[in-house]
């Protein structure tokens, strides 16, 4: 595959190489003596589920931003804006926008229901084995689809932190191999991170890397802002220059809903797509299942709704810093150096912080400690949202399959535990093999596929589980298989995967959907299979019905 890292800038010496790995080996030092801290205090299934439900309302507000705070907020939306303004802040919006529909509809419904995971919540009511396999299925596919997008954001930026070019070597490996050596060396880790520690060494990590992606985001646009002297005018308009398309840069239209003349039916399907990305974005968080459980690890529903009130100012305050991070980086770095380093734009925030560092910090060894630093604090993102990932479908597996399906609510604890350890190491392995296919795709993007998939799988069943007393076994089956299924198939046969230069597979063209995001169409069928499969099965349970309300509304009889 044709390698997109040209830039490497001409400071990254030895030294700031040096400077970098020791930066990396720290922190990874650093978060493995507190995941090994934490694997001493998991003793139960709860303790390595749940974190033992002991956070607080800040400590969870603190995790589930880091959880959210992924490669694709820092990476993605950072090179989405630099690139294309106006458009990729649209991602900021949605992910932000996202979190009152959470907070609203599932936070303290699910944490009065369930107890480790989702499907706790959806076989409530329902013929447990069949409801808690189709959980188990839906989330490892979302959960695969968003560890893709952390991996390809690691892949990216390491290259760019080690100065690899195409023809030359690290390590003696060239640069495409580099990247690939990257991929796995992250999710090796992430494996131990959760094999070890579990939700509460998982949960530490988190709060950990939010306080310093947090703290180095903020770093960033105090010194983007002072190289304008705090005139938001003045950063604009440069960036609009800099990008070299002028006031359309700082207008709708640049990449979503791009008007297309003499093309009607390509006009709309552009349309069509930034409104199917919005409604994925919108309704994706409140069916990923990472932040679902996170529900579960504190000891009230006062303190769930504490933790998301908590989690919006955190993830609230640091989307403000995307937009200084990527005009800032729009105006100083250049478009073009953006898509030469990286031509889904994944870099454009450490490139940013190099070119910052350079005229702050005393010029290129300045340049290579904000990199450096920056990079690591990126790193640590990457680090600690894939592991809250591979928790949270390990534990599907182990806690809805293994347990409740295989071993028929037999299973030991020990035991359940020892199949989510497993499941994490088969789990990271997939999604290492299916990142080095995606390289060439921006981050922020490929999270989207991930809500869209979480939306129409995941969030019908949930909210109809919740609110509907007809739903039955049959409508949560069709709900998930048939959102899961339609998502997946219609992403299969779009031009993310063939037919477009930056497709993981630009050589090939199979593809006969038009939007790059299915989320219009994929997330009415989820709702319409519900719908359908309970109306035809004459299952009801009004009495089960009447008792999950109570205990969702009130928390009585909740673990």
């Amino acid at each position: 595959m044709e390698s997109h890292f040209l830039l490497a800038a001409e400071g990254t010496t030895s030294t700031s190489r040096t400077l970098t790995i020791t930066l990396f080996l720290v922190f990874v030092a650093i978060t493995l003596a507190i995941t090994i801290w934490a694997s001493r205090q998991t003793k139960t299934a709860t303790d390595f589920y749940a974190g033992g439900r002991q956070f607080s309302g800040f400590q969870n507000g603190m995790a589930i931003g880091g959880d959210y705070m992924s490669a694709a907020s820092f990476l993605g939306i950072a090179g989405l804006i630099a690139l294309y303004g106006y458009d990729g802040f649209l991602y900021s919006i949605g992910f932000l926008v996202a979190w009152l529909v959470a907070l609203l509809l599932v936070a303290e419904f699910l944490r009065n229901s369930g107890r480790y995971t989702m499907a706790d919540v959806l076989a409530f009511r329902m013929r447990q084995r069949p409801v808690r396999t189709a959980a188990s299925v839906s989330t490892i596919v979302v959960s695969i689809f968003y560890l893709i997008a952390q991996m390809v954001g690691a892949g990216a930026l390491v290259s760019l932190l080690l100065g690899i070019k195409p023809g030359q070597t690290f390590l003696g490996m060239d640069a495409d191999t580099a990247k690939i050596a990257t991929i796995i060396l992250v999710g090796a880790l992430m494996i131990v991170y959760v094999v070890v520690g579990g939700m509460k060494g998982t949960t530490y990590v988190q709060i950990v890397k939010a306080f310093l992606l947090m703290s180095g985001a903020l770093v960033m646009t105090l010194l983007v802002l002072a190289h304008y002297k705090f005139n938001l005018s003045s950063l604009l308009g440069d960036a609009a220059q800099q990008s070299g398309k002028g006031t359309a840069f700082l207008e709708p239209g640049l990449r979503y809903g791009v008007e297309t003349a003499g093309d009607a039916a390509k006009t709309f399907y552009s349309k069509m797509d930034l409104l199917s990305l919005g409604i994925a974005l919108v309704l994706g968080t409140a069916g990923l299942p990472h932040i679902l459980t996170r529900f579960y690890t504190v000891p009230t529903s006062r303190i769930a709704r504490k933790s998301v009130l908590w989690a919006i100012g955190i993830i609230g305050t640091f989307y403000l810093f995307t937009l200084a991070l990527g005009f800032g980086a729009a105006a100083l770095v250049g478009g073009k150096a953006i898509t030469a380093q990286d031509k889904a734009g994944n870099t454009a925030a450490p490139q940013l912080a190099q070119k910052l560092g350079i005229d702050y910090f005393g010029g290129d060894t300045g340049g290579a400690v904000l990199l450096a630093i920056i990079a690591a604090v990126a790193f640590a993102t990457i680090l600690a949202v894939v592991a809250g990932l591979t928790l949270a479908s390990s534990s599907s597996v182990a806690h809805d399959f293994y347990a409740s399906v295989i071993k028929r609510g037999q299973a030991g604890e020990r035991d359940e535990v020892r199949v989510a350890r497993i499941s994490a190491f088969v789990i990271g392995a997939i999604a290492i093999v299916l990142s080095i296919f995606a390289q060439s795709l921006n981050v922020a993007f490929l999270v989207a596929l991930a809500f869209a998939v979480a939306a129409s799988a995941n969030l019908p069943a949930i909210l109809y589980s919740l609110f509907w007393k007809r739903f039955n076994t049959s409508g949560a089956l069709w709900s998930i298989y048939g959102g899961l299924i339609s998502a997946v198939f219609l992403v299969f046969f779009s031009p993310v995967v063939s037919g477009s230069p930056t497709a993981m597979f630009p050589d090939s063209d199979w593809h006969w959907f038009p939007l790059s995001n299915p989320g219009i169409i994929s997330i009415p069928i989820g709702f319409l299979c519900g719908w359908i499969g309970t109306v035809i099965s004459k299952e009801s349970d009004a009495d089960k019905y009447a008792e999950l309300e109570v205990r969702s509304l009130t928390g009585h009889g909740a673990h």
